[in-house]
């Protein structure tokens, strides 16, 4: 939903940026060689789509070759085209426009997973350094809750010491989700109704659970999120398991 108006903001401006752009070379066009007023237009393609998403690359590509042909070749206002060269021109400026589009995306995609990763390992980093000078197992939990939250981008989480009581639906070491008596697929489904546990258990033994709530209706995170989560509940579970002489 929150992304719901970026798209369509992106999608808009791949309609709209190629035609005010060929609006502006109309008094041009007598100078401007029909190869450079392509080139001219693939930037207009390129700006949305790292701007945006794959779509609106696609729509900017799509709408620049459309109006390359309606205002930049003879017969102008037409979308027919006489000329063979303008012919192959507006077909290269679609193809070259749909590939940039793509790698734009891609490397937008690939900017923003090493971004994320780099968030994961800061967030292990920082939760496995307290644990090692902290005295308190509970102040490693507490840190690891709200570590949780934020990666899980969920609504509260809490953690549970002692035994196991009922059986919630199940984070699991992993990164899947499991539902008694069900075969439950997080990424398809979303998350389940209701809390979810997240054991911590370290060599062996096991020290307690966060109960997670999700935001309701919110999108499961991407498997990533979901397996360093389960190690930040082993480094809670590592913390519970030293002893305190031991730890101090």
């Amino acid at each position: 939903m929150r992304s719901g108006p970026r798209v369509t903001v992106a999608v808009l401006a791949g309609v709209l940026a190629p035609l005010f752009l060929a609006l502006a070379l109309i008094p041009f066009r007598t100078s401007v060689t029909h190869t450079n007023a392509a080139l001219l237009l693939v930037v207009a393609v390129v700006a949305v789509a790292a701007l945006g998403s794959r779509l609106a690359g696609a729509v900017a590509a799509l709408s620049a070759a459309a109006w390359f042909d309606f205002f930049h070749t003879e017969p102008y206002q037409s979308f027919h085209i006489q000329d063979r060269a303008d012919i192959e021109t507006a077909a290269l400026l679609l193809a070259v426009g749909l590939i940039v589009s793509q790698l734009a995306a891609r490397a937008r995609t690939l900017e923003r997973v090493a971004v994320t990763d780099a968030s994961h390992l800061e967030r292990l980093h920082g939760t496995t350094r307290m644990a090692g000078f902290s005295n308190s197992a509970d102040d490693v939990v507490h840190r690891v809750r709200q570590e949780l939250i934020e990666v899980l981008e969920l609504r509260a989480c809490r953690f549970e010491y002692g035994a196991l009581i009922g059986r919630p639906p199940r984070l699991d070491p992993d990164g899947s989700v499991y539902v008694p008596g069900w075969i439950w697929d997080v990424d398809r489904q979303g998350w389940p109704d209701g809390e979810i546990e997240l054991r911590a258990t370290a060599h062996g033994h096991y020290q307690g659970r966060f109960m997670m709530t999700p935001e309701p209706g919110a999108a499961p995170p991407p498997p990533e999120a979901r397996l360093v989560a389960v190690d930040l509940a082993a480094q809670a579970a590592a913390a519970l398991d030293l002893p305190a002489p031991e730890r101090s």
